[in-house]
C-alpha cells in the first residue's frame, strides 16, 4: 500500500522543495494537502511532479467550501484531489447540544452533495472533540447520522484522546471510513515538547491491528502519516514510515 504524508507536519520545516524531496526519498508516494500548500496550486502541482508525488486528498476549511466553493474546486482539480475533507471548526463555532451538532451534520451534508456533485468525494475529519458528549450523546455520532451520505476521515490518535475506542467505530462505521490518519501517542509524560505525539510504530497506539481493522472493515484508500508538532520532521518522516512496514 501507499502511504501518505499530512504536510502539516512539515509546516515548520520548509522549504516545500526540500520538504517533498526527502519524503519521496524516503519512499512516500502520496501527500495530503492542507491550506498552507494551496497559495499557488499550479507551481505547487510541479513541485509533486517533479518529486514523483500525487495528493490524492486535501484539507479544505468549511468556510471556503460553503463561500466559495469554485476556487476549493479549482485548487483540487489543479493538484489532483480526489478526497476533499474538513478538518475543523473553530472553538468558538462549536454546538453546545445535541440538536445543534445534529444540525451542523445537516450543514456538512449539504456541502458534501455539492462536492460529490462536482466529482470529488467528501469526508468530515475528526479531532477529540466530537467525542465529548453533550446530554449524553456523542457528537461524531450525531454529525455521522444527520449526514449519512458524507464520509470519514478517521484521526485515529484523536478518537482515543477524546476517551474513545476506535475499534468500535471502525466496527460500526467501517463503510464510510474512507481514510485515515496515522498517528501515534506517547507513553504518559514523555515527548511534552512534541504534545504528547509520537512517531508512528514508537507509540502507545496498536497501529498494527488498527490497520488490520481498516483493511477488513473499511474502503479506505488513503493512510496518511500525521504528527502535529515534530521536533525533528525528517525523525518522524523517517521512522514512521519504516515501522509502517510491519503494519
Amino acid at each position: 500500500m501507499n502511504w501518505s504524508f499530512q504536510l502539516y507536519s512539515a509546516r515548520n520545516f520548509q522549504p516545500w522543495d526540500k520538504v517533498l524531496k526527502v519524503l519521496a526519498g524516503l519512499g512516500y508516494k502520496e501527500v495530503e494537502g492542507y491550506g498552507g500548500v494551496y497559495d499557488d496550486p499550479s507551481a505547487f502541482r510541479a513541485l509533486l511532479d517533479e518529486n514523483g508525488l500525487a495528493m490524492p486528498s486535501g484539507h479544505f476549511g468549511i468556510d471556503l467550501l460553503e463561500q466559495d466553493f469554485g476556487k476549493a474546486a479549482g485548487i483540487a482539480n489543479t493538484l489532483g484531489i480526489k478526497l476533499i475533507a474538513c478538518p475543523w471548526l473553530e472553538p468558538a463555532q462549536r454546538p453546545t447540544d445535541a440538536e445543534s451538532w445534529r444540525a451542523f451534520g445537516r450543514r456538512l451534508a449539504v456541502v458534501g452533495a455539492r462536492v460529490r456533485d462536482a466529482g470529488f468525494d467528501f469526508a468530515w475529519h475528526n479531532h477529540d472533540f466530537e467525542f465529548a458528549a453533550v446530554g449524553g450523546q456523542v457528537p461524531q455520532r450525531l454529525i455521522l447520522e444527520a449526514a449519512p451520505d458524507i464520509g470519514w476521515e478517521m484521526d485515529v490518535a484523536w478518537v482515543i484522546r477524546g476517551g474513545s475506542d476506535p475499534l468500535h467505530w471502525i466496527e460500526e462505521f467501517g463503510p464510510r471510513i474512507l481514510a485515515a490518519h496515522v498517528k501515534d501517542i506517547a507513553p504518559v509524560g514523555e515527548a511534552t515538547d512534541e504534545d504528547g505525539w509520537s512517531d508512528v510504530g514508537h507509540g502507545t497506539v496498536d497501529w498494527a491491528g488498527l490497520v488490520t481493522a481498516l483493511r477488513k472493515n473499511t474502503p479506505a484508500k488513503y493512510f496518511i502519516m500525521e504528527h502535529d508538532n515534530p521536533a525533528d520532521f525528517d525523525r518522524f518522516a523517517r521512522r514512521s514510515i519504516a515501522a509502517a512496514k510491519s503494519f
